[in-house]
C-alpha cells in the first residue's frame, strides 16, 4: 500500500477509503510502538505513512463533499 499514487486513490470506493484508512493508521500505530521501543530501520516510513492516512482522508472527504 505505500506508495499508492492520487490516481490510484481517487479510484476507491468509500468503503474501500475507509478499510484503507483503518489498515493504514493500524500500521502506522503499530510503526510509532515499534520505534518508541528500539528505533525503526527506516524512520521515513512513519511520515510516508502519516502523510498517506492524510491523503486518503482528504480524498474521503472530497467524496462525501461530492454527495
Amino acid at each position: 500500500m505505500k506508495g499508492m499514487k492520487n490516481s490510484d486513490i481517487k479510484a476507491l470506493t468509500v468503503a474501500e477509503l475507509n478499510d484503507k484508512i483503518n489498515a493504514e493508521k493500524e500500521a502506522l500505530r503499530k510503526m510509532q510502538f515499534a520505534h518508541q521501543v528500539t528505533a525503526i530501520e527506516n524512520p521515513m516510513k512513519l511520515r510516508e505513512s502519516r502523510k498517506l492516512v492524510a491523503r486518503l482522508k482528504t480524498e474521503l472527504r472530497a467524496k462525501e463533499l461530492q454527495k
